[in-house]
């Protein structure tokens, strides 16, 4: 599939902004936005693994397309939902553990870049990443 590789990320498009909804505090906002995030993915029919390195941490996720998991942000908050496809796109919908509102993620392959977009209460950000 295409999103197998290794990806790193290349630049952002209003990520301080989805942060700052996500209620996010200034400081790890910028330093969010300079994580130097690389992901390494792997799919074997409907389970993906995901590895993510990044200046804060390094952490393994396995899931299956359509069943629900629990994950954390990098600055703690906790998730719960699912990866499903939608065509060539991965759409997850997740639900914050805190206070129960909706954060989709959308990964697409586009030019050889992953463009991973998220939205959050009326925010969009995206993510780009090239293929190392």
């Amino acid at each position: 599939m295409a999103f197998d590789g290794a990806w790193k990320v290349d630049r952002n498009e209003n990520y301080e902004k989805f942060m700052e909804k996500m209620g996010i505090n200034m400081v790890k906002r910028k330093l969010a936005s300079h994580d130097n995030l690389k992901l390494v993915i792997k799919q074997e029919g409907n389970k993906f693994t995901v590895k993510e390195s990044s200046n804060f941490r390094t952490i393994e996720i396995i899931f299956e397309l359509g069943v629900n998991f629990e994950y954390s942000l990098a600055d703690g908050t906790e998730l719960k939902g699912s990866w499903n496809t939608e065509g060539d796109k991965l759409v997850g919908k997740f639900k914050r553990v805190d206070n129960g509102n909706e954060l989709i993620a959308v990964r697409e392959v586009v030019g050889g870049e992953l463009i991973q977009t998220y939205t959050y209460e009326g925010v969009e950000a995206k993510r780009i990443f090239k293929k190392e």
